[in-house]
């Protein structure tokens, strides 16, 4: 079952954010708890239907909630949020269910993902203990952003709670897995990050072309399956690269 909220900071709290938009935030540092009250008021956010809402976004630790100014004002918006958010303990609430399960293959250590070894060795483990770990824990996307589409995915054990690197690694390709603070980040278009380079899928979190472009959702599972370089290869090359490489299985 997934972990109850315990909250870090004061929460939670209605802070304007532009505009047009209205920040709910539950905890000033980003965890499990925090993410689960982030999850459940953003499902009750859509589900209100209130007047004028354009937008509902659900970050590590907080909601972003936009609206039409031409439809409704900032006290309006903020009333009626305040309203949704009375009555529940947000320190106790749980996790909702994913509704889907993606199986996304990966290839784990040598040119695509180079910094596998580094990465064992801050969370303490040998590299095969950090492959079973990446491929057997069931990861939650908490959270899409940063870049279209892309996903934050965690939470892997405490072992793997280690910072940043000092450096920035000048470029990871579309399609890399990085790792630090508990998360996975699975890259949408090549970036610098300072995020540990361990992995790489021809899974494409981003597909312009597509009628939807974003395959996966916030609470959905993922979960990371390790294929050989050649089998990488030959589905990078495919037709059918993005999207279709990975299985995704409704839950309910």
């Amino acid at each position: 079952m997934p972990p109850k909220a315990t909250l870090t900071a004061p929460a939670p709290q209605l802070l304007a954010f532009g505009p047009d938009a209205v920040i709910v935030r539950f905890s000033l540092t980003p965890d499990p708890g925090a993410n689960a009250a982030a999850q459940v008021f953003s499902q009750l956010v859509e589900q209100s239907r209130h007047q004028g809402l354009i937008e509902v976004v659900p970050s590590l630790a907080s909601v972003m909630v936009r609206f039409d100014l031409a439809q409704v004002k900032r006290g309006q918006v903020i009333n009626e949020l305040s309203q949704l958010l009375q009555g529940t303990d947000w320190t106790q609430v749980d996790a909702p269910p994913p509704t889907r399960r993606w199986t996304i293959p990966a290839v784990f250590g040598g040119e695509t993902g180079p910094q596998i070894d580094e990465a064992a060795a801050c969370a303490g483990l040998s590299r095969e203990q950090a492959l079973t770990t990446l491929t057997q824990t069931p990861l939650q996307v908490l959270a899409i952003g940063f870049a279209p589409g892309q996903p934050f995915l965690g939470l892997l054990p405490d072992v793997w709670n280690f910072p940043r690197q000092s450096t920035l690694t000048p470029q990871v390709p579309a399609g890399a897995l990085v790792v630090a603070v508990r998360q996975v980040v699975l890259f949408a278009n090549p970036s610098a990050t300072g995020w540990r380079w361990v992995g790489q899928t021809a899974f494409r979190p981003f597909q312009p072309e597509k009628v939807d472009p974003f395959p996966l959702r916030n609470g959905d599972e993922v979960r990371f399956e390790q294929i050989s370089d050649t089998e990488y290869r030959a589905l990078l090359a495919g037709e059918n690269a993005g999207a279709d490489v990975a299985h995704c299985e409704v839950l309910s």
